[in-house]
């Protein structure tokens, strides 16, 4: 079992975060560029993070589209956080984007708590 779940939340058609995808790629990742789409950023997120962590990684997917599970609907309606919604071991971070330095950061906070 993983040690660390990563779980990005949004629709379908969701960008990767809030700013353009262009060719300095400050969120990390360079197999996704430049199409500017959770689903693309997610597998290229997915690719490094099991690079680097091996098995000790779980990488999820959560659409919103034709629902909203249980754990999502509470978190948005306590929270608000922007989408891409990003969840470490089920707590909300504070990233909003698909950024592999700044998840890194959190699946270093979550190795350390374990």
């Amino acid at each position: 079992m993983a040690a660390v779940t990563v779980e990005i939340v949004g629709f379908e058609e969701s960008d990767c975060g809030p700013f353009p995808c262009d060719e300095t790629r400050s969120c990390g990742l360079e197999a996704c560029y430049p199409s500017n789409r959770m689903i693309d950023a997610i597998s290229a997120l997915r690719y490094e993070l099991l690079a680097d962590y091996g098995d000790t990684i779980e990488v999820l997917m959560t659409l919103i589209d034709d629902g909203i599970p249980e754990h999502i609907r509470k978190i948005i309606e306590e929270r608000h956080p922007p989408i891409p919604i990003v969840l470490v071991n089920g707590k909300l971070t504070s990233i909003g984007r698909v950024s592999l330095d700044l998840i890194k950061e959190e699946i270093e906070y979550a190795l350390e708590e374990s």
